[in-house]
């Protein structure tokens, strides 16, 4: 593959994004780009949901974060996974994005946070609706509509290695195109 191939992968919270971006750039040889609000959270030492609180009050830390995925993507060969990267890197030379259903959603996030099953549903629906309102506000960004991506797919079809190499295969035949 040539030099400086960026792959962006976005969905919402429990589709796969980390896992997929890893398996992906790992397999490619690129370097990963997961610069997250957990990111954040972690370096400053905060709790994530509180901070999620905090960035809902001010639009910093979006444009921050959203600043420093891009310029972190722009060097070298890179698999950018976020909820905005396929919005945000437009010199993308592919554009994935991965859905689950709201129910496998849940399942993921309790695998990885525990507690109730029920209650990370419910947070899920509610982080959807207050991810949404704040993409808009901020960016004009619908996160609903994204059949402008070069590829779909269905994150409860498939494992995650099984999706890398759908996305592998998909940025080989496009740059061979």
């Amino acid at each position: 593959m040539s030099n400086n191939i960026h792959i962006a992968i976005s969905g919402k919270s429990g589709c796969g994004n980390s896992t997929v971006s890893k398996l992906t750039a790992q397999a490619l040889g690129f370097q990963m780009v997961n610069y997250t609000f957990h990111t954040i959270a972690e370096e400053k030492g905060i709790d994530f949901h509180e901070f999620c609180k905090m960035a809902e009050e001010d639009p910093k830390w979006d444009y921050m974060v959203d600043e420093k995925q891009v310029e972190l993507a722009m060097k070298g060969s890179t698999v950018l996974g976020s909820r905005l990267a396929i919005w945000m890197l437009e010199e993308a030379d592919l554009k994935v994005y991965l859905y689950a259903s709201p129910q496998v959603r849940a399942q993921r996030v309790h695998q990885r946070e525990q507690g109730d099953l029920q209650q990370k549903a419910r947070e899920n629906q509610a982080r959807d609706i207050r991810d949404h309102e704040r993409y808009k506000k901020l960016y004009n960004i619908d996160n609903n509509q994204y059949s402008f991506a070069d590829l779909i797919i269905n994150t409860d079809r498939w494992n995650p290695q099984q999706i890398s190499r759908i996305i592998i295969a998909a940025i080989q035949d496009k740059l061979q195109a």
